[in-house]
């Protein structure tokens, strides 16, 4: 039997390289992602603080007003920090979304030249079929030709 020589295997290839590029910046933008959104978390755990230490302050026997004014402060800050870290989540989940839709296009271009591929082998395999056949009918023809002329 002959060798299978896929005349597109150089795109294939090309194709497997992409994706696994794809692949890594699909990784790294999630990772990116969740970072940010760690740091949102973060920045969520330290307002409740501040608001759990006002509603302290405030139910304090003795108030010290200075106190709850700048944790009034702080907790307003922390609210337009975090609204500033909504909008970097945005954008990254965002960015997410380009490598995630990427991603998708690079593996179903790949699936599509693995198809074509294995489209052609069949046809190689039916082909050899089809000369081994053949090859067999032209051995058997002769075989019994040389018989009958042997007979005769």
């Amino acid at each position: 039997m002959a060798r299978f020589n896929y005349p597109l295997q150089g795109v294939l290839n090309l194709r497997l390289q992409q994706e696994e590029q794809v692949k890594m910046e699909f990784a790294q933008a999630l990772k990116e992602l969740n970072d940010q959104l760690d740091i949102l978390n973060d920045y969520n755990k330290t307002r409740d603080a501040f608001i759990q230490e006002g509603y302290e302050l405030r139910s304090a026997s003795i108030m010290d007003v200075q106190k709850i004014m700048d944790n009034n402060f702080y907790e307003k800050q922390m609210d337009v920090i975090i609204k500033d870290q909504e909008v970097k989540v945005d954008a990254y989940r965002a960015k997410f979304e380009v490598a995630r839709m990427k991603l998708t296009r690079a593996v179903q271009e790949r699936k599509m030249q693995e198809r074509l591929r294995e489209k052609a082998f069949e046809q190689f395999v039916e082909e050899e079929k089809e000369a081994e056949a053949k090859e067999v009918d032209e051995r058997s023809s002769f075989t019994y030709t040389k018989r009958t002329r042997e007979e005769q």
